[in-house]
């Protein structure tokens, strides 16, 4: 179906974006050819680095017209391999597209560029005192454009929600090449159906999003942050289901156990705080009244102690927030680091929190019944959690077990009434798991959606559907 790239092709491509922003030799397109995925990799014909809608609706017109396909990029920090360049053709880069257009502190939102980088923004607006709130683990290095292709979440999703409940308008380029615009400032809007929503969350499937409005909140004045060990993590789940139900909401509820603050230990060379209890939490409050956040900190410490916590340690200041926090976004890396290639399967089910405990001890009876190196850690306070197999095996051993592993901790999280991805996305590495988690019914109206954007199928083809 689709057409190589032809000389003529990339005269054309070099007219929009110019020479200088036209990559082709195959080693300046290596870092474009994978995502944060092992494993995964497919080097495409060129890469155009866009500074505009205008540039991104020219190449559209120009892919609907030659038929080649095109994957739009962001930072390419993904974990469902969304941003690999399956089929070739070209990748549309909108790293250059990194710009705050407007803080409008009247209305509490910011405009800004897909390309913006989702931790540049967070610190620019709260010069101004504001908030965003979604706070992915890449935050330093992942983009907004790809948070709303993915719908990124993060830890502070249990009391903030995720990416979609912050986006309230996008400008995007449809397959076509149309320019329109989504949302506006406006708190209420019903009017037609929400594009919006139905554009978040689409893995670059059905559009290229060009500029976002993001509504902010103001930034909390106070932040207390505890550590809390366990002999065991049933201890902790307990803990987790009391802070709830006594009506707490933590900025984030996260969950450590020991062998991924072991894993940071042996990366960090020196030795993380309580390293010999079976699991932790890692717990955040914030607001603007003292008095409420020491009295739900003091909470909280009463729940886990009476629930066997080996002991509570609060950190107030940021220097101290900050070290408490530093072992937690340092797993992923050192969980890479126990395997000789760097290599392993990530997967990020999600189910209801209270049944946390059951998936947990599913997944290590998984574990021991494959004989496979898994661990777990992530959101206890939304029950969502990255399940991480190390490649530490024969190279044949890990190609015969992991694919029957996967499939059986998706099934044990569908069997526990959650799903498959939970802030991740489906990508190429889930897709084949797709008919387990949805009916026919939502896979036919997503693929009739995704036909009527998008009918020469041209948009970041080969994801999501198997």
């Amino acid at each position: 179906m689709y057409q190589k790239l032809t000389e003529k092709t990339i005269k054309a491509l070099e007219g929009i974006v110019g020479e200088e922003n036209l990559i082709i030799k195959p080693d300046d397109m290596e870092p474009y050819a994978h995502d944060e995925v092992a494993e995964l990799h497919h080097l495409p014909e060129a890469v155009a680095r866009v500074h505009s809608s205008s540039e991104v609706s020219a190449i559209l017109k120009l892919a609907q017209k030659e038929l080649f396909p095109v994957t739009p990029r962001g930072a390419g920090k993904g974990l469902s391999g969304g941003a690999v360049p399956l089929q070739g053709g070209l990748v549309l880069s909108l790293e250059k597209m990194d710009r705050t257009v407007e803080i409008d502190k009247e209305n509490l939102m910011v405009s800004v560029e897909p390309g913006m980088i989702t931790g540049n923004l967070q610190r620019e607006v709260e010069t101004q005192g504001l908030f965003y709130p979604p706070d992915p683990a890449s935050l330093d290095s992942c983009s907004i454009g790809g948070n709303i292709a993915e719908n990124a979440g993060g830890p502070r999703a249990i009391k903030y929600g995720v990416t979609k409940d912050y986006v309230c308008g996008l400008e995007v380029v449809l397959p076509d090449g149309t320019i329109t615009r989504l949302g506006g400032k406006t708190v209420k809007n019903v009017t037609g159906y929400n594009l919006i929503q139905l554009l978040v969350g689409s893995e670059g499937t059905l559009a290229v999003v060009t500029g976002i409005l993001l509504r902010l909140l103001p930034l909390p004045r106070e932040h207390v942050d505890l550590l809390i060990p366990f002999n065991d993590f049933s201890q902790a789940a307990r803990s987790v289901a009391e802070i709830i139900k006594n009506r707490i909401v933590p900025a984030a509820l996260e969950f450590m156990g020991q062998d991924s603050v072991r894993a940071v230990e042996k990366l960090l060379e020196k030795e993380v705080p309580f390293d010999d209890a079976d699991a932790q939490l890692l717990i955040t409050l914030d607001g603007n009244d003292r008095r409420t956040i020491n009295d739900d900190y003091e909470h909280i410490g009463e729940i886990c102690l009476n629930n066997g916590a080996l002991d509570v340690l609060v950190a107030e200041n940021t220097a101290t927030r900050e070290r408490l926090w530093h072992a937690r976004k340092m797993i992923i890396e050192a969980l890479q680091n126990l395997s000789p290639q760097r290599i392993m399967d990530t997967m990020d089910v999600v189910v209801p929190r209270s049944r946390l405990p059951e998936l947990l001890a599913g997944i290590k009876e998984v574990s021991r019944n494959e004989g496979l190196e898994i661990i777990s850690f992530g959101h206890a306070g939304d029950g969502n959690v990255h399940v991480n197999i190390i490649k530490n095996i024969d190279e044949a051993v890990w190609r015969d077990k992991t694919p029957k592993t996967v499939e059986r901790i998706y099934r044990l999280a569908l069997s526990l009434g959650g799903t498959i991805t939970g802030e991740h996305g489906v990508g190429l590495t889930r897709k084949r798991f797709l008919s387990s988690a949805l009916d026919q019914c939502q896979i036919d109206l997503m693929k009739k959606i995704k036909k009527d954007f998008d009918p020469q199928n041209i948009l970041n083809p080969g994801k999501i559907f198997p």
